[in-house]
């Protein structure tokens, strides 16, 4: 059975940092890519940065370039999303989600390529 489990969000206040982590569990694809999205309050589901578990090759939304770094724990299925300098425009529920084929993380995250989701955590950046 296959489950995607977050932890790790919370309060933080602005230039913080928080780290969060998300354990794919039961996947066995080489091809397997794992994406961070978010969504604020009023606006649509955005695809934050992204991860190939074999290559390590990665992708970042321009509003996080610089300050979030994914990376990987391919033995145990397991992505870290190190979130620096963190803004009040950062404030979001964060979902993790794995794409067991890949494609969803090239020049882009393509959430539509993502089908296991998990049930999301919320970061809130407040003074």
């Amino acid at each position: 059975q296959v489950q995607v489990v977050e932890s790790g969000g919370g309060l933080v206040q602005p230039g913080g940092s928080l780290r969060l982590s998300c354990a794919a569990n039961g996947f066995t694809s080489d091809y397997l890519a794992i994406a961070w999205f978010r969504q604020a309050p009023g606006k649509e589901r955005e695809g934050v940065s992204c991860i190939r578990m074999s290559s390590g090759s990665t992708i970042y939304a321009d509003s996080v370039k610089g300050r979030f770094t994914i990376s990987r724990d391919d033995v145990n299925n397991t992505v870290y999303l190190q979130m620096n300098k963190l803004k009040f425009e950062d404030t979001a529920v964060y979902y993790c989600a794995t794409d067991p084929l890949g494609y969803g993380c090239y020049a882009t995250v393509i959430e539509s390529l993502y089908h296991y989701w998990g049930q999301g955590i919320q970061v809130t950046v407040s003074s």
